[in-house]
This record gives structure tokens, sequence and C-alpha cells, in this order.
């Protein structure tokens, strides 16, 4: 089984292309260096082990599981509750992954999503991702290199018409060589 993750993990069925969604699938994040979504998401923390894939540690024993047990006396990678010491409640250091936030639910402290969108710069459509969020651009235009501006698709460059194509913002429009005449289709010359 390590074999197969380290395998997906290198050549990964979750990195997303321009085309689907922008962004990443469900439980990874964009790696800074690449701009793909190659480095997965933990969301118990893996205490002293390390993060493989989507909700999986590999622990210093070499267990794998949804989170590695800490050593007795320490306080796990991402939540340690109050500890109650004969009567005086004293705070421990918690630390939530990049992207979440401490915050008090009626299960008590827990690490919740934060809403880059409110504050994200996308030109397009900003979509909110566990851990992160996404940029997406409407019909006609596809992400810029940065992630985050939109610009003009060609769509000339996929040949959609028999003789000339004219590229115009989010949209084409095809004509004929002298001579013919565009068909009805708009597409085909006659």
């Amino acid at each position: 089984p390590q074999a197969l993750v380290s395998h997906r993990r290198r050549v990964g069925p979750h990195v997303c292309f321009p085309g689907s969604s922008s962004g990443c699938c469900p439980g990874w994040m964009l790696s800074p260096g690449s701009g793909k979504c190659t480095l997965p998401l933990c969301s118990f923390g893996c205490g002293g082990g390390s993060c493989i894939a989507p909700n999986l540690c590999m622990c210093p024993d070499g267990e794998q599981g949804i989170t590695c047990p800490e050593p007795p006396g320490t306080c796990g990678e991402y939540g340690c509750h109050l500890s109650c010491n004969h009567g005086g409640c004293q705070e421990v250091a918690r630390v939530c992954p990049v992207g979440f936030l401490m915050a008090e639910t009626a299960n008590g402290v827990r690490c919740t999503d934060i809403d880059e969108c409110q504050s994200a710069a996308c030109e397009g459509t900003c979509v909110n991702t566990e851990g992160g969020f996404a940029c997406e651009c409407g019909a006609g235009r596809e992400l810029s290199a940065d992630r985050r501006s939109c610009r003009d698709m060609d769509e000339c460059q996929a040949t959609p018409c028999q003789h000339r194509c004219e590229n115009s913002v989010g949209s084409y429009r095809c004509s004929c060589r002298p001579g013919y005449h565009l068909h009805g289709n708009r597409h085909s010359c006659v």
C-alpha cells in the first residue's frame, strides 16, 4: 500500500487541470513551488508523523492511520483540550493547519475552515475550498498563470470555423473567403 500511495502522489489523480475546475480536489492543497495540488491535508494532524494522503498519516512506528498516537505527556500537533489539574484548569497551546482557524463550537474548540473568499482577490468567481480557495472564470475566459486573474480564451485555436475565424472577448466569429457565403450554422462556408 505504501508504494501505491507514493506513486499516486507523484503522478496524482488529485491534480486538477484547468478546464475541469480550478483549484484542488477535496483533501489536497496547492504546493507553493509548483502551483499543483500535491500537498495532502490531514484534518486531525499527524503528531510526530507525516501526512502522506488526505487524512492518512505515516507514524514514526511505521503504522498508518487518520492520526498518530502521541507520546504520554505531550500535546497533539493540532489540538489539545483544556487540561484540568486538581480543580484548576490551564489552557494548553493549540495549532490549526494552514487555512483553518480555531473556533468555539457546541462541541468545544475546533479547527474550522477559513473562508478565504472574504479577502481573496479573484478577478472571476471565488470558490472556498477546505483549507484554501480557487478562482474561476466565466465562459470564454480562462485562468491566468497567477491563478487569480482571468484572460480571454482564444476560441479560434480550436479551429471552429471552416475558413476564417475572428476571436473576440468571450466569443468568436466565422467568415468566408471571397466567392463563398456563411452557412446558416454560422461555421461552414457554401
